[in-house]
């Protein structure tokens, strides 16, 4: 499955600094980093499972917000890519220069 995963962390200066490290880094291990605060996670059930249970148990439900948005196959290629960011086929090959 597609999940997109968006979130806001309040308060990046003080305690939300940490916050804002770990969501990145649990997003990072499932998905690609599309933008600064959006990641595309192409994952199982399983995988889906503990990726929500991670990000909800580190949010702060006063300060930030987490958006998961569910895409099938069909609407990732017809996603418009804009500007400085390349599109990334996280299924192809990957060459790190």
């Amino acid at each position: 499955m597609l999940v997109l995963v968006c979130y806001d962390i309040g308060d990046v200066a003080g305690a939300g600094a940490e916050r804002l490290r770990q969501v990145s880094q649990a997003c990072l291990n499932y998905g690609v980093r599309v933008q600064y605060s959006v990641f595309e996670c192409r994952i199982d059930a399983v995988q889906w499972v503990t990726l929500k249970a991670r990000l909800l148990q580190i949010h702060d439900g006063e300060k930030d917000s987490l958006r998961f948005y569910f895409m099938c196959e069909a609407d990732a290629r017809r996603a418009e890519m804009h500007g400085v960011r390349k599109a990334i086929n996280p299924t192809g090959i990957l060459v790190v220069d």
